[in-house]
């Protein structure tokens, strides 16, 4: 049973490259389908759409469990409050405000604040692997987002989207660290399903009053492959597998993992849309990817958390 649970913390670290690699990509879909639609309407059809598979999945596998519902409720509805309704509430809308080098700017310190919270709050082991992985990750993503350019830091101005950024983000943390506490004993697919079947009725209580879905029947053929991709992949998939992950690992490595997200972002438009890349851009996706290994792939770390779970 020891060497089953080593194997799934084991394999958990590769899956949670999917997490980065699906939201990367829904960033510039989003970007483009909030063009069509007001960015609520489309918070709401693909979290609202997302939980309704979720719960015929569920459903299918036996795994809806009402005692537990009944049990964890309260935690349950914070954790679909934070991660779901506020943070992509407070996103999306901070996007008509503010560039995207803002916000992912402000996004990029989500692994530092969820460390900082699972260290003091939760317990969680910390020390100097952790800390050097987290630095030099965190370096990294500045690079990759500022493109090697100094003086793009030094001229960026703050607004009111950026400030709705930090609600996000705070939101996010909290959400994190929730489910650290929320999931113990609970199936990672369960969570995923009630969060975001919760946090879905309150983003479609919100479009409803912004009165924006007339605008859904006239979407474009790419803007409806877009909303598929992020129903599927960046929700469904990645946020099944983003729980599974502060489930068995815990929040503080897992979100780690989130500094991969503006590289997948970065290669995709370069990929899909031909942006270029720099080579201070390359020297800040290897320095992520060192960052990240320092942290995660860690014998040392992965014995003391299995010992803290």
């Amino acid at each position: 049973m020891n060497t089953q649970l080593k194997r799934n913390n084991t394999s958990i670290y590769f899956l949670l490259l999917l997490v980065p690699l699906f939201w990367g990509g829904a960033f510039g879909a989003a970007k483009h389908v909030i063009t069509e639609i007001s960015p609520i309407t489309a918070a709401t059809l693909r979290f609202g759409t997302a939980g309704l598979i979720l719960l015929i999945i569920v459903l299918l596998l036996s795994e809806w469990n009402l005692e537990v519902l009944k049990k964890r409720w309260l935690g349950l509805f914070f954790m679909a409050v934070t991660g779901i309704f506020s943070y992509n509430a407070f996103f999306f809308i901070a996007l008509e405000y503010t560039s995207a080098i803002n916000g992912s700017l402000i996004m990029a310190t989500t692994p530092v604040f969820v460390t900082l919270g699972a260290v003091f709050f939760l317990k969680e082991a910390w020390n100097k692997r952790l800390g050097y992985g987290l630095f030099l990750s965190l370096i990294g993503v500045f690079l990759v987002i500022i493109k090697g350019s100094f003086q793009t830091l030094v001229s960026l101005s703050f607004n009111m989207g950026d400030l709705l950024f930090i609600v996000a983000l705070f939101s996010w943390v909290i959400h994190g660290l929730i489910g650290k506490v929320v999931m113990k004993g609970i199936s990672p697919l369960f969570t995923t399903t009630v969060t975001t079947l919760i946090g879905s009725i309150f983003l479609a209580i919100w479009s409803f009053i912004e009165g924006g879905w007339d605008d859904v029947s006239s979407m474009s053929s790419q803007s409806w492959i877009e909303m598929i991709y992020m129903i599927i992949f960046a929700t469904v998939i990645a946020f099944f597998l983003w729980n599974k992950g502060i489930h068995q690992i815990g929040a503080s490595k897992s979100s780690i993992y989130m500094n991969f997200v503006p590289i997948n972002a970065m290669w995709i438009a370069i990929l899909f849309y031909g942006s270029t890349i720099t080579w201070q851009q390359l020297v800040g996706m290897f320095l992520v990817i060192i960052g990240v290994y320092i942290a995660t792939f860690s014998n040392r770390l992965g014995k003391r958390n299995l010992r803290a779970d």
